[in-house]
């Protein structure tokens, strides 16, 4: 899955799994790695990789982003370009094309178009959009869908998976991700502390799992982990935003988070979340690499 920031890649990507594999907010670039989500039928298993916004990057973290993204594009089999229908076709939509046209000249890898967001348009709106698209290149397939609405899902899993080549499955079909554990965690950490907080900010907030550990002597059947978790941010006065008048701002952060853990974990959580300041850690080569990108 691969289009602008904000396209709708991540909500299709946990529609299509059927089940939230991928943290989503109306921020843009909220996916900061590939995240494998797996979605299992009687014919066939789709591998869905949900891929960070293409955009023209302003840091390093932005350019080791982009850099991902593309290198992604040459493990794939077939590849879903996502465009939102609530928005016009843009300089990024077209940029992301030209790269798609030049990946599938020289790999012939099947670009299929998606419509998103269907639901947010009339339908002579959509009927725009899609030759708008069709304009834009030649593309194996255009469709459109909604993933809130779960309209036309079911046909996009059908057209990706009719590009997929004949093999044998290459996960248990009961498993929805392979990603592990701390990362889960982060992410949904990172999911509630994006919620409400200013656009400058969101770029700004780095999250790292420090430590899961079980409490002993706990009663079988009731265990409880103590999770502990940094946030990082660039500024002091971002350090604030968070936390909030008196703490108030990170106790809902930790409310929202610690649920979403446990439903993860499936047991109860004791969530200890520390906010420390990382000085313009997204252009600072060390401390990106120490954050995991």
């Amino acid at each position: 899955m691969v289009g602008r920031p904000n396209a709708g890649k991540s909500t299709l990507t946990n529609a299509l799994v059927g089940s939230k594999v991928a943290i989503t907010s109306s921020k843009p670039q909220t996916t900061r790695h590939t995240i494998r989500g797996i979605r299992t039928t009687d014919t066939s298993q789709l591998v869905l990789v949900d891929t960070p916004g293409l955009h023209r990057p302003r840091t390093l973290l932005g350019k080791r982003l982009n850099h991902l993204v593309r290198e992604t594009l040459l493990t794939v089999d077939v590849i879903g370009f996502c465009m939102p229908a609530d928005e016009r076709i843009g300089p990024g939509d077209t940029y992301i094309a030209n790269d798609l046209i030049e990946l599938h000249r020289v790999h012939r890898v099947p670009v299929v178009a998606i419509a998103t967001k269907a639901d947010k348009v009339t339908r002579d709106r959509l009927a725009e959009h899609l030759v708008g698209i069709d304009r834009l290149g030649d593309w194996a397939a255009i469709i459109p869908c909604s993933a809130v609405r779960g309209d036309q899902v079911d046909e996009v899993a059908d057209v990706l998976s009719s590009y997929l080549p004949a093999s044998p499955a290459l996960y248990p079909s009961d498993q929805l991700t392979d990603e592990p554990a701390v990362v889960m965690i982060a992410e949904l950490v990172r999911e509630a502390a994006l919620e409400g907080v200013r656009d400058e900010l969101p770029h700004s907030l780095a999250v790292q799992v420090e430590e899961i550990v079980a409490r002993e002597d706990r009663p079988e059947g009731d265990p409880i982990s103590d999770v502990r978790v940094n946030v990082y941010v660039e500024r002091p006065s971002q350090k604030a935003i968070i936390i909030g008048r008196g703490g108030s701002r990170l106790r809902e952060v930790g409310t929202t988070a610690r649920q979403g853990i446990e439903a993860l974990l499936g047991h109860r959580v004791y969530l200890d979340l520390h906010v420390k300041v990382a000085k313009d850690w997204q252009r600072d080569p060390k401390q990106l690499d120490r954050l995991g990108f």
